[in-house]
């Protein structure tokens, strides 16, 4: 595969990639009976907690094993993009709670 420094893609592919995943979170936390101020306030702070670990940011260890994430998305078969540093999905959040919350 063919890794392919494109920022303009990576961050179009983020955005998607975050709002996803905070979907997710809300439709769970909704399944699991939340709502309201309580719905908003668990998927933000999820949604957060998912993204720093993405971005690499919160500083994952086991075992003395340090594990430092490096996302990149695949664009076409044998594509891989990024944007030449860490992820940074964390800045998509309150973006995507703003819409998914009629704010």
């Amino acid at each position: 595969m063919q890794l392919k420094l494109d920022p303009e893609q990576f961050e179009k592919y983020q955005e998607i990639f975050i709002k996803e995943i905070t979907q997710t979170i809300m439709v769970k936390l909704v399944e699991a009976g939340l709502e309201g101020q309580q719905l908003e306030d668990a998927t933000a702070g999820v949604a957060f907690s998912v993204a720093s670990i993405i971005d690499d940011m919160s500083g994952i260890e086991f075992d003395g094993l340090e594990v430092n994430p490096y996302l990149t998305f695949r664009a076409k078969e044998n594509e891989i993009v990024h944007c030449g540093e860490n992820a940074y999905t964390y800045e998509f959040v309150m973006p995507v709670m703003k819409k998914l919350f009629n704010r």
